[in-house]
């Protein structure tokens, strides 16, 4: 893969070069004789196949979470959030140390590996909200909860600049990857000012299905807003705003 330079980008195909445009810019790539039915029969491709039925996998896997974190990620998702996570599940699959290459799947992969996940890698939640907070998933009662002790949030929050007012959203989520199905619950703090004044101690908690063995996923994120004229406003689209997955319980 080469990138164009020049000032007349192209797009098309010319000879054995195909131009096209991506988020990267114009890109060039030689064309190749392989064809869709070559690589779907030939024995030499078996590894191919293989790789592509994982990678399809872990691309059902990642849409089902975005699914049921649709609310909170339409403002917060940066734009590569899709190939991240994608990638991400890949390596789920990958520890799947019970079906042979080609068949491994998020079941029986570690989807604990997913903790620590950031859905908007250009505003992260350890860079945006520094206030202690301890996680809790609970699979006999279904519980996922997050506490977080009082805070003064001009010293534990990293506010972009014209914001007034913060929300943390936090969320409960349930996954049967196999029916590509789950339970949500979502809640918040609330909108609270960015001043000098201590908060009350937050308790965030969501019920999931009682002694469940699917994968069970505790999400806390902020939000930033503006306040004119009494009405709050998401600042910059959700540009600042941060989601991570902090705790995972794969089952």
């Amino acid at each position: 893969m080469a990138q164009q330079k020049g000032i007349l980008p192209l797009k098309g195909t010319i000879g054995n070069i195909n131009f096209y445009k991506t988020k990267d810019g114009y890109l060039a790539r030689e064309k190749t004789s392989v064809n869709k039915e070559r690589i779907a029969n030939d024995p030499a491709f078996a590894r191919t196949r293989e790789n592509g039925a994982e990678f399809g996998r872990a691309g059902s896997a990642g849409k089902v979470l975005r699914t049921a974190l649709r609310s909170l990620l339409l403002n917060t998702a940066d734009s590569r959030m899709l190939s991240r996570l994608t990638r991400e599940m890949m390596k789920v699959i990958q520890a799947d140390a019970i079906n042979e290459r080609g068949l491994r799947n998020v079941i029986d992969g570690e989807a604990a590996l997913l903790e620590g996940f950031e859905f908007n890698a250009n505003s992260k939640l350890g860079t945006s909200l520094f206030a202690p907070f301890s996680t809790n998933i609970n699979r006999v009662s279904g519980e996922l909860s997050v506490s977080i002790p009082a805070f003064v949030p001009t010293n534990m929050v990293a506010a972009p600049s014209g914001a007034t007012h913060f929300k943390l959203v936090s969320a409960g989520v349930e996954i049967d990857f196999e029916n590509k199905t789950y339970v949500v619950a979502i809640a918040d703090s609330g909108s609270l000012p960015i001043n000098s004044t201590a908060t009350a101690v937050l308790n965030i908690s969501h019920q999931v299905t009682a002694n469940s063995t699917k994968p069970l996923f505790l999400v806390l994120g902020i939000e930033f807003y503006q306040e004119v004229n009494g009405s709050q406003y998401s600042l910059k689209n959700g540009a600042f705003n941060a989601l991570s997955l902090v705790k995972v319980s794969g089952s």
